[in-house]
């Protein structure tokens, strides 16, 4: 489950003192976790196309009529007319500009090349606060009115989350560290691409914001992210201040956040940014058509670091414009500009500090903001004490760890000096997952959290 709106934010929104946006936080974090639990990765699937004269989008959009129940009842299918439902509409209306961008701009027909279906479910659960995609489909909450909107209503977002499924079915980039966070901006760089597309925008035109009106008029910021001015998307007191850098300078080393991939994808979203700009004209003619050579001829290992991706990507420009061009010269130089050399070596993620309690930390989902809270172990019951032992006994066996999925809930549990363990939500029992909860909900910290222990400031940015 690939969700849009990550996990720290929704923690925050837990502590909203509209107890209407805090009620829905809770229960929208209470789905997702259940979701992730029972949800296990399922490997790429190929889609056959049925037969047809010429290729086109095979659109299916559900209503879960706001249940929680998947895919819910079929409302309109390819071809049908317009329904009358926003929300249904805009689904269809948003997968079909994916669509479209992709087959125009790249001679990609769909997600994985063949023609792969394209399916949504709509009005999924009670004023749910996210929107994400679980594999399969694109699943739509209808916000909460008062932080969010409708999650149909933002066109970048649904190109975002089906980009996690192209991503995938090309060099399906590692969920961590610095090729997570290559996995989280090209999936911005595709839900840019997708708007712009649909706008018929040059690259100077764009205001390449990610998710801009998703938020309501309550809220202080213009979309979950920038990727011209990373870090000025949003300051809100409910919401934090937008965390991400904009140059290696700033990088932000943590163990959070999958190794801080919805932080740190901020930094390549400006150099493509920065490229696409300086070359001019339509994105996806430009920087697009490099960026995507990289991902669909397998320029790059799936464990690819900023260096060695942006290598791929000045070689790609060569080739494609030739050597010395204006777009070869404007993609090394973008890389430049925000401190990524082929000499750069990768951030390591810091040693954790070591104190005498429990501290349970949870990050990921699309923005990657973290939740913290430490208790003293003498506030454990033993019971409760002895089901964490028996997971970290149980993780700590596992012969392989689990695959990070991109914008799913990551947990950290620490216990004294003796235990330190990192585990995806979907891995947890809902007992398990239940106790986790009840501990944050004990020991939640009312500041901002730090990204990490003992490192940067409160806003998550780097020192």
């Amino acid at each position: 489950m690939h969700g849009i709106v990550p996990p720290y934010l929704l923690e925050r929104l837990t502590r909203h003192g509209d107890e209407a946006v805090s009620t829905c936080a809770a229960r929208t974090l209470t789905v997702d976790g259940a979701l992730r639990t029972k949800r296990s990765l399922a490997a790429p699937t190929t889609w056959p196309r049925a037969a047809m004269a010429a290729p086109g989008p095979q659109r299916t959009i559900s209503d879960a009529q706001n249940t929680t129940a998947l895919p819910g009842s079929t409302v309109r299918r390819e071809g049908d007319p317009a329904t009358g439902d926003t929300a249904v509409d805009e689904a269809y209306d948003a997968l079909g500009a994916t669509w479209t961008m992709l087959f125009d701009a790249f001679g990609r027909d769909s997600l994985d090349g063949v023609g792969r279906p394209l399916l949504a479910t709509v009005h999924y659960g009670d004023r749910y606060d996210n929107a994400f995609w679980d594999g399969e489909r694109m699943v739509f909450g209808d916000g909460d009115g008062e932080v969010f909107r409708s999650f149909t209503s933002a066109i970048d977002i649904v190109g975002h989350e089906l980009g996690h499924g192209l991503i995938q079915s090309t060099v399906d980039l590692v969920y961590q560290g610095q090729p997570g966070a290559l996995n989280e901006s090209m999936a911005d760089v595709i839900g840019s691409l997708v708007r712009q597309h649909q706008l018929g925008q040059t690259a100077e035109q764009a205001d390449w914001l990610i998710g801009a009106g998703v938020f309501t008029d309550q809220v202080q910021g213009v979309a979950l992210r920038s990727m011209k001015a990373p870090g000025t998307a949003y300051d809100d007191d409910a919401l934090g201040r937008d965390p991400q850098p904009g140059h290696m300078d700033d990088y932000v080393e943590t163990r959070s956040d999958n190794g801080g991939v919805h932080i740190n994808s901020g930094i390549p979203n400006r150099a493509f940014h920065l490229a696409a700009t300086a070359i001019g004209g339509h994105a996806w003619d430009g920087a697009g058509r490099v960026w995507m050579d990289v991902l669909e001829r397998r320029l790059v290992a799936a464990d690819a670091d900023f260096a060695t991706f942006a290598a791929a990507t000045i070689a790609a420009a060569e080739e494609r414009f030739g050597s010395g061009s204006a777009e070869h010269r404007a993609v090394a130089d973008a890389w430049q500009q925000v401190g990524v050399t082929a000499s750069a070596a990768s951030a390591e993620a810091p040693a954790a500090a070591e104190d005498e309690t429990v501290r349970v930390e949870r990050s990921g989902g699309i923005l990657g903001r973290v939740h913290v809270a430490e208790v003293p172990e003498s506030e454990l019951p033993e019971p409760e004490r002895e089901r964490l032992e028996s997971l970290v006994e149980t993780v700590a066996a596992s012969d392989e760890p689990e695959r990070a999925v991109p914008d799913a809930y990551t947990w950290r549990i620490e216990i004294s000096q003796r235990i330190d363990i990192t585990v995806g939500e979907r891995e947890l029992p809902d007992e398990v997952l239940a106790l986790l909860r009840d501990i944050l909900q004990r020991g939640e910290r009312t500041s901002r959290v730090s990204l990490e222990q003992g490192g940067g400031p409160a806003d998550g940015r780097a020192p």
